[in-house]
């Protein structure tokens, strides 16, 4: 009997505290009632009065994007910001949905990633949106592996599982409008380069509908690898995208400076300036744009008001290919001769 007594005891036990368990984790998490409810109530209606967005990421990082009369701008630049990848975030804060209560003690918000960002260690983002009437706040987390996000409203100790998923970079170069300009390879007549410390060259064609370009200033004695080998150049202002941008300045003293003109059929002069700012440092180019012919007058003006000033850092692969040298599609040299030194320019 005794024995009996003992294992109802031990039942009642176990059950007590697998209540025990069960209320604690609903107390934390809520139950599922909250899912479908917006995450920032009155967001999405007024998306469109919003002024400033601020995000704050760990160890000091910070962007803000302000609202102008024409176009958000980057502050941290001066510069357009991705009006797309803005459009993205501001759509998706204001349709974010709880699916689920997460935790409510601090102490668990690291496993989330949702503590405030001035903490040690942390790993979300805090996003501000600011209207004239009010302001939301919001924490953004780690993913959850899908489609949501683990975020917690600023001031507030529950933190959710919401979606869909946001995500927001802390770095201003990450938000500027990435293209730079975008010749394409069928609207380029001619492109003249002159670099650093290279032999100039010149490479035309007659008509848009003729595919391979002709070279001028081979060497005597040198012949290109193949027919087609300078095509690939009139590519190279094809959807040029930045990594960053900043104030137009002079370069380093006795910094070789490179230069390149592409010339189109519509009577577009894009001149190309750049340089490379250490040996292993990151590339630099500025932008002229001009008209020949007042048929062109209209879009050089836009191109030309939209890149004057700014100098832009892009990829080190773009830069090569905007600055090829001529020898890179010479045949190469044989016997005696390839021990001749390479003329400067």
């Amino acid at each position: 009997m005794k024995q009996r007594h003992l294992a109802i005891l031990f039942v009642v036990s176990l059950a007590v505290l697998l209540v025990a368990i069960w209320v604690s984790r609903r107390a934390q998490e809520g139950s599922a009632s909250i899912a479908g409810t917006p995450v920032l109530p009155g967001l999405e209606a007024h998306l469109n009065a919003l002024t400033e967005v601020r995000i704050r990421g760990a160890g000091g990082q910070h962007v803000t994007l302000l609202k102008g009369a024409r176009h958000w701008q980057v502050k941290q630049r001066g510069y357009p910001a991705d009006s797309g990848k803005l459009r993205k975030l501001l759509i998706d804060l204001g349709n974010l949905k709880a699916v689920a209560r997460k935790t409510r003690l601090a102490a668990q918000y690291a496993a989330l990633g949702v503590q405030s960002p001035n903490v040690a260690g942390a790993s979300g983002v805090r996003i501000d949106l600011v209207s004239p009437a009010h302001t939301w706040s919001l924490i953004v987390g780690h993913s959850d592996g899908g489609s949501g996000a683990y975020v917690r409203l600023v001031g507030h100790p529950q933190s959710l599982l919401a979606a869909p998923l946001v995500m927001a970079e802390a770095k201003p170069a990450q938000w500027l409008s990435p293209i730079i300009i975008d010749l394409k390879h069928p609207q380029v007549r001619s492109v003249e380069e002159r670099l650093a410390r290279e032999r100039p060259y010149r490479i035309a064609r007659t008509a848009p509908t003729v595919a391979q370009f002709h070279v001028f200033g081979i060497p005597p004695g040198r012949t290109l690898s193949g027919p087609g080998a300078a095509d690939a150049l009139a590519s190279a202002l094809s959807n040029l995208t930045l990594n960053d941008v900043r104030k137009a300045a002079p370069p380093p003293p006795g910094m070789p400076l490179s230069s390149a003109v592409f010339t189109t059929f519509a009577g577009l002069r894009v001149t190309v300036s750049g340089f490379q700012a250490a040996q292993k440092g990151p590339h630099y180019i500025e932008l002229t744009v001009r008209a020949v012919g007042a048929k062109s007058a209209p879009t050089a003006a836009r191109l030309a008001a939209r890149v004057r000033g700014w100098q832009y850092r892009i990829p080190g692969y773009r830069y090569r290919q905007i600055f090829q040298p001529l020898t890179e599609w010479l045949q190469p040299l044989a016997g005696p001769a390839a021990s001749v030194r390479k003329p400067a320019a």
